[in-house]
């Protein structure tokens, strides 16, 4: 467990959501508290950019090394603090490990390009852009902040990551594991507290050059205006509404059986979750038959337990947001079950039929409530798939491969996956079109997103 400051300053308590029981309190930081930090990234980043190529890598696998060794301590920390199930909390902790990996291979790869010219050579270089403020949010704290900080330090940048204040547990900890692998003091920091104050500060201090969000599009739109004063760059990964398009000639059992896992997993508060599934008007009700018996076996219950497939929801707040999708008279086709008593429960919920116009089709609620629309053929499909402001993420379910392709260049959407529900790999670019965001994350090219290009000539002739 990650070690809790005592209350000599402004605390915020650490609630576990499966049962309501405090586990702990964090600092929460001034604005004057916020800004030695940053100063003090900003000192360290004009030592760390210096350090060569191949050192940083080594430091970088050193820190990947030992969350490997912590797997298990990382994992049971984002089950008591954000109620993931042990097998997802798993998964996560063992992504940070494998995208500190992957980007302590890039340093020394981050090469410049020599450019023919008249009169001498011309050569340019990668240069770090110094401090990155990384602004992680509550749904998945781990592998979200291994997005940012990894890319960016293996570029050269200081880091100050602000975890969400009801999940900030693992980020302390990986905080404290950077620091015993080595990497130098003020070079990755962790500093908890609001967002009002610690994250808008990256927006507004002078020495942070760069911004990561992920949250909310609302947040994420302020956050972007605000960056615009200096000129700030900015990485925005926000909503989504995604769709997971069913066509008739697909195995409608299998795509029923795996539709819970697209839109439930992490009880749905994910913003890759396919919360729209529109399934083609000739095996509707097919599928929605399947779909009840996929969604009632779906195993809601405590995190602990490895055959748990859904957690509670992180917060009571939450749960009322959630609750305010499914109000009386709601169109319930049929839901899933889960626990009563302490936890923020919420049963897995399908909605059908609902007009085009409900705000459960139309907003992202962020918890285990889905639609079921139908279609009538592949322009309809596209045509409600693209009816939303946002374009994360998706599925198409076809055994037609000239279909899945034309569908898949129709869509809106950064990243769709073709009979699956997968979206995010470490080594493939992730972000979003419309308003889902801005930038791209991980993939080859993260460490461009965080460095600026400078271009020398060197003359030849005396």
């Amino acid at each position: 467990m990650a070690r809790f400051r005592a209350r000599p300053m402004s605390t915020f308590d650490v609630i576990n959501p499966a049962t309501e029981s405090t586990i702990g309190s964090v600092a929460s930081h001034s604005l004057e508290e916020t800004d030695r930090v940053i100063e003090k990234a900003a000192l360290a980043f004009e030592s760390w950019r210096k350090v060569s190529p191949g050192d940083r890598a080594r430091l970088l696998r050193r820190f990947a090394d030992l969350v490997d060794t912590h797997q298990e301590e990382l994992a049971q920390l984002e089950v008591a603090n954000a109620g993931h199930t042990i097998s997802n909390a798993r998964w996560e902790a063992g992504n940070v490990r494998d995208v500190l990996n992957y980007y302590a291979g890039a340093p020394e790869r981050h090469s410049g390009l020599q450019i023919p010219v008249e009169g001498g050579i011309n050569v340019t270089f990668h240069e770090p852009l110094g401090v990155v403020g990384i602004i992680v949010p509550w749904n998945f704290p781990m592998p979200i902040a291994s997005w940012g900080f990894a890319p960016a330090l293996a570029a050269g940048n200081a880091v100050v990551l602000k975890p969400a204040e009801i999940t900030p547990l693992s980020a302390l900890r990986l905080g404290e594991l950077a620091l015993e692998a080595g990497l130098p003091e003020g070079v990755f920091n962790v500093i908890t507290g609001s967002g009002s104050i610690v994250g808008w500060r990256f927006v507004t201090h002078e020495k942070v050059a760069k911004v990561c969000f992920t949250g909310s599009t609302d947040v994420g739109s302020r956050i972007m205006a605000g960056c615009a004063d200096q000129v700030k760059r900015v990485t925005l990964e926000l909503g989504g509404k995604s769709a997971n398009v069913i066509f008739a000639d697909t195995d409608i059992e299998m795509a029923a059986s795996r539709a819970p896992g697209g839109v439930f997993d992490n009880a749905g508060q994910d913003c890759c979750a396919r919360s729209r599934i529109l399934v083609e008007r000739s095996v509707y009700e097919k599928f929605l038959e399947h779909f009840e018996s996929a969604v009632t076996g779906f195993v809601v219950g405590d995190p602990q337990l490895e055959t748990t497939e859904m957690g509670p929801l992180v917060s009571d707040e939450q749960r009322r947001i959630v609750e305010s999708y499914v109000p009386e008279g709601a169109p319930i086709a049929f839901q899933g079950n889960c626990p009563t008593g302490p936890g923020f429960w919420f049963p897995p919920t399908v909605l059908a039929p609902v007009s085009p116009t409900d705000r459960a089709v139309r907003e992202e609620i962020f918890g285990p409530v889905v639609v079921v629309l139908p279609f009538e053929d592949e322009a309809d499909a596209i045509s409600i798939a693209n009816n939303t402001p946002f374009g994360l993420s998706g599925s198409i379910w076809t055994e037609n491969l000239g279909r899945a392709l034309r569908v898949a260049r129709g869509i809106d959407s950064g990243n769709l996956s073709v009979n699956s529900h997968s979206s995010v790999r470490y080594w493939t670019p992730f972000g979003g079109f419309k308003q889902s965001g801005i930038g791209r994350e991980l993939g080859p090219d993260a460490l461009d997103a965080f460095s600026d290009v400078k271009n020398v000539f060197i003359s030849s002739e005396s």
